[in-house]
């Protein structure tokens, strides 16, 4: 059966019930995988190799023919209302050091108004309430942000989601990874990979970056994509990276758009090949970059994620 048929066969189902939103999503997972296949066999995609075979990584060896095999995912599929799977998410909490580093408006929570699953979809809401958190700091907002540390990290792979923005003034969605190391040797030493940023002025463009030490602060690596019409809150798109020793590629809906090696990072350390990275999600209210909510920003404000899958090559 083509990918476009079990396509239409899960968008049929999705008007189902719970248990048939589950066969509608793997019907999807099933048609991705098999796209997967097909861009490798081709040689073109998302999906890209090499004419390497393999690199020694430490005390491993990668290899750089290897296809892309499913590792670890969550398709967000239990019941409506439920919290996100307790074996795979944690959460930050609170307004963290100011404003998590960024300035950020909101105080993080882990209640299910700001977080839960609804309709096979993760969903992180921000709101406009007057909330004081345990940490005993009065927010005028409310959000989210969920990580994957201490469940699940990796080195090297394919890391990609299927996200419907959220959009508006003072909106800061984001699709990242940290180093294991951010609790030991603290932040840029741990190096960050986003890869998908979007401020809400800009409903049509999104940013991947990756965050570095240099001797006396950071370095940075970024680039931007732009739809050729429309907003990223008007439907889902697929947000990936693809990291192999040396090189990080990202990609929107199959498009690379952005590619970086070791030599480009001229400002400071590559430090992205030195340990694992775990996976963090989060819908940021203000901040330094996107400024602050105003009188044309609408709330509540949601993310909502269909997937998360991770990928490596064997």
């Amino acid at each position: 059966m083509s990918r476009n048929k079990f396509v239409r066969l899960a968008n049929h189902i999705r008007a189902g019930n719970f248990y048939s939103r589950i066969i509608a999503k793997h019907c999807v997972l099933f048609a991705s995988v098999c796209a997967l296949l097909i861009c490798i066999s081709c040689g073109g995609g998302s999906a890209s190799t090499t004419s390497s075979s393999t690199t020694t990584t430490g005390s491993s060896t990668y290899n750089w023919s290897g296809t892309w095999t499913l590792v670890w995912s969550d398709e967000f599929d239990t019941a409506d209302g439920t919290a996100p799977d307790a074996t795979k998410w944690t959460y930050d909490v609170g307004t963290g050091s100011n404003g998590w580093g960024n300035q950020e408006l909101e105080s993080y929570t882990n209640r299910p108004r700001n977080v839960q699953i609804t309709n096979g979809n993760l969903v992180i809401t921000a709101l406009r309430e007057s909330y004081t958190g345990t940490d005993g700091v009065a927010r005028d907002y409310t959000s989210a942000r969920i990580k994957t540390e201490g469940f699940f990290s990796q080195q090297y792979g394919r890391f990609e989601a299927r996200i419907k923005l959220p959009a508006g003034q003072g909106m800061w969605p984001a699709f990242w990874m940290l180093g294991n190391s951010i609790t030991t040797a603290g932040w840029p030493t741990c190096g960050e990979v986003d890869i998908m940023e979007n401020i809400g002025s800009l409903p049509s463009t999104v940013y991947g970056s990756m965050h570095g030490p240099n001797g006396s602060g950071e370095a940075s690596l970024s680039s931007s994509y732009a739809l050729a019409s429309g907003k990223f809150s008007d439907d889902y798109h697929i947000f990936a990276v693809e990291w192999e020793p040396g090189e990080m590629r990202f990609y929107v809906d199959g498009t690379l758009y952005e590619s970086h090696v070791t030599s480009d990072m001229t400002s400071g350390s590559w430090v992205f090949d030195q340990q694992p990275m775990f996976i963090v999600l989060n819908l940021a209210v203000g901040g330094n970059w996107p400024g602050s909510p105003d009188s044309t920003t609408v709330f509540p404000q949601q993310m909502l994620v269909d997937y998360v899958r991770v990928y490596k090559r064997e």
